[in-house]
């Protein structure tokens, strides 16, 4: 198979070394600045599912699509922030003669919906990740924590098309662990409550996720942002495997912080970095959705608030390595 991987940060990066590692062809655009340490050295995955590493040989290094011919493309997996997805689905249309399913892996919603909106529901997939990629040092990768399997299906809930069952197996023999899925909007609405309760005020205080819960104040506040986001969530007429705000509680609690306890959120490292956060569509839509439909999310206004003037005013902040959590 040839994969276009469209975005070659922490998690482009590890699925291109996990791809090409089992013999499938990958192209990668991926910034000019990460081009020639991979050139030098390869790329390679550490951490909790092995130890991977391809030579530069083995992989199609490019800062640049547009324009190209796109027939060879069996799929196409982006991986971008969601704040450069319209961006990223204007040069990824100008590939000619492309039919690869484009299969949004990214955090927060509405980025699956504008995939759909640009390519149509037959070449549209959706892919939930709950795994922390971090870039350790120059074409090195290390995958830290994990939630869950990703989780990969298409633009509508139905029945699992061919491509997600393929895309999934070949994901999950390269070391990644995947499984398709009949509603993967699901998916992306159970992580939407898991991200907007840790990333934020994560963010904010410049703590690890772990920290968030042993306090009674910080839980205070995560506990009103998950039940703002659950609230939102069914107004949009989305479905969820939790019949409450409550029950969903107990399951973040007990099940998803901790394995995730040390994870630093990815907000805090792009704040660190001099980065843009991908507050929008975290928080961010809880809020702009809830104003549509009438519902109150003041703990969601206050980290949108917050987080946007941290952006803003981010001098004398110090650097950090880049580091992604696509969770």
């Amino acid at each position: 198979m040839h994969f276009l991987i469209y975005g070659g940060g922490a998690l482009g990066q590890a699925l291109g070394c996990l791809l090409a590692n089992k013999k499938h062809r990958v192209t990668l655009v991926t910034r000019t600045r990460f081009i020639k340490p991979i050139m030098e050295r390869g790329l390679s995955v550490t951490g909790i599912f092995g130890d991977f590493h391809v030579e530069a040989t083995s992989l199609e290094l490019t800062s640049a699509i547009t324009g190209g011919d796109g027939s060879a493309y069996d799929f196409i997996l982006l991986t971008t922030k969601s704040y450069d997805t319209a961006a990223s689905l204007e040069d990824l249309a100008t590939l000619t003669n492309c039919k690869a399913p484009v299969v949004s892996m990214q955090n927060g919603c509405g980025n699956l919906e504008q995939v759909q909106k640009r390519f149509g529901t037959e070449r549209s997939l959706g892919a939930r990740i709950i795994t922390g990629f971090e870039i350790q040092c120059p074409a090195t990768v290390t995958i830290t924590v994990s939630a869950d399997d990703v989780h990969i299906g298409a633009a509508q809930a139905a029945a699992i098309p061919d491509s997600a069952s393929r895309l999934a197996e070949m994901i999950n023999q390269a070391g990644l662990p995947t499984i398709a899925v009949e509603d993967i909007n699901q998916s992306l609405f159970a992580k939407l409550l898991y991200n907007c309760a840790l990333n934020p005020l994560g963010a904010i205080l410049g703590v690890s996720y772990g920290l968030l819960a042993e306090q009674k104040e910080t839980r205070d506040i995560m506990d009103g942002v998950i039940e703002e986001t659950f609230a939102v969530i069914r107004a949009v007429g989305g479905r969820i495997a939790w019949q409450s705000a409550d029950q969903y509680k107990e399951h973040f609690y007990q099940n998803l912080i901790p394995p995730t306890y040390n994870h630093r959120p990815s907000m805090l490292q792009d704040l660190e970095n001099n980065k843009p956060t991908e507050i929008d569509a975290l928080t961010g839509y809880v809020s702009a959705q809830g104003k549509k439909h009438a519902i109150s999310t003041p703990r969601c206004d206050l980290l949108n608030a917050l987080i946007r003037f941290k952006q803003q005013n981010r001098a004398g902040l110090p650097t950090a390595r880049t580091s992604r959590m696509t969770n």
